[in-house]
Order: C-alpha cells, then structure tokens, then sequence
C-alpha cells in the first residue's frame, strides 16, 4: 500500500514538474535588424510561427523548448524588401520553408538563464546559445496560465550558407553579416 501511494504521489509531481505551455504568437514577437548600407538598421519580424515550451518551474534548466518559424512570413513591411529577402538571395523562402530551433539544454548564469539548441535555416543546422530571462507567470483574465521569456542573440548569417554580398562604391555591404534577433515570448499553458 505504502508503495502504491508512494509511486501515486512520485506520477503527480513528475506531471506537474513539467507543464507544456504552446507559444501565442498574438502576444509573442520574433524580430531581427540588419544593417543596410553600413548607415542604418532594417528592422524585421516573422508573423507565423508555432512552438512548444516543456516548463519545468522548479528547476528552469529541466525545461525545453522547440519552434518552427515560416519564412513566408518575413516582414520589414517593404514589399519589394520582403521579396528580396524570401529570394534565393537570402532566405530562400521556396526551397527552405522554415526555420526551426530544437532547444538541448538550460544552463543558469548571474544574468539569468542561456537556452543551447539546434537552429536549422537555408538547409544548414548550427548550435547557437541564446541568453534569456524567464519573466514568470500569470492567469490571464480567462484564467488561463501564461509564462513569458525574453532572449536575444546574434548571428552571422554566412554560417547558414545565406552568403549574398553586394558591396557599395564605398566598400560597405549593401546587407551586414551579422542578423540581431530579438525574442519576446508569451505562452499559454495547454
């Protein structure tokens, strides 16, 4: 008997020890900026994405997190830009669809927390580790549970084969190397 309310109690706190929480892209933004002509910054965001974060509240290193980013729907609302962007110039929206990030690890810091995963984009996969901040958690007016993160990083997107290099007179790039990627995460518990 003793065993039974023992494996009983252990099922309850490994369920809750790790709630899944589905990411509300109507609250959520994921922005990027890039230099345009070495002067000024293109700023940039996608608008459909979907993803999943395995929340472990007791331990935020135990949790994980996945999504998957629709090229599509790149906007830096110029459309001519948007096009440029989705070509076979850069993201090549036609042959490389989405854009996905397999998280593998937590590790806490003085700063906060750094989130290690997979991101695959323009058919090329690299570790990349993203700083972040968990801003913990609220019912919402329907009683819903929701989380947020904040995270942010920088890469150089040469490293996912997105190589285009046009150069103005001055020797400046017409597109800077280096994509800033600004994460600001609501969720809603499922």
């Amino acid at each position: 008997m003793g065993l039974l309310v023992f494996l009983s109690l252990f099922l309850t706190f490994t369920c809750r020890a790790q709630d899944t929480y589905r990411i509300d892209p109507n609250q959520s933004t994921i922005s990027f900026a890039v230099k345009h002509m070495v002067i000024s910054t293109v700023h940039g965001k996608f608008t459909d994405y979907d993803g999943t974060i395995l929340l472990n509240e007791n331990d935020l290193t135990k949790s994980s997190v996945n999504i998957t980013i629709k090229t599509t729907s790149l906007n830096t609302e110029v459309i001519p830009r948007d096009n440029d962007l989705r070509s076979a110039n850069f993201l090549d929206v036609t042959k490389y669809p989405e854009i996905v990030f397999t998280g593998r690890h937590i590790d806490k810091n003085a700063d906060g927390y750094v989130l290690t995963g997979d991101l695959s984009m323009h058919g090329v996969t690299r570790e990349v580790s993203i700083p972040f901040k968990y801003n913990g958690k609220v019912k919402d007016m329907a009683g819903k549970t929701r989380i947020a993160v904040e995270g942010r990083l920088t890469i150089d997107r040469r490293n996912w084969g997105i190589a285009y290099s046009k150069v103005l007179d001055s020797g400046g790039l017409v597109a800077g190397n280096e994509v800033k990627i600004d994460l600001d995460v609501e969720a809603v518990k499922k």
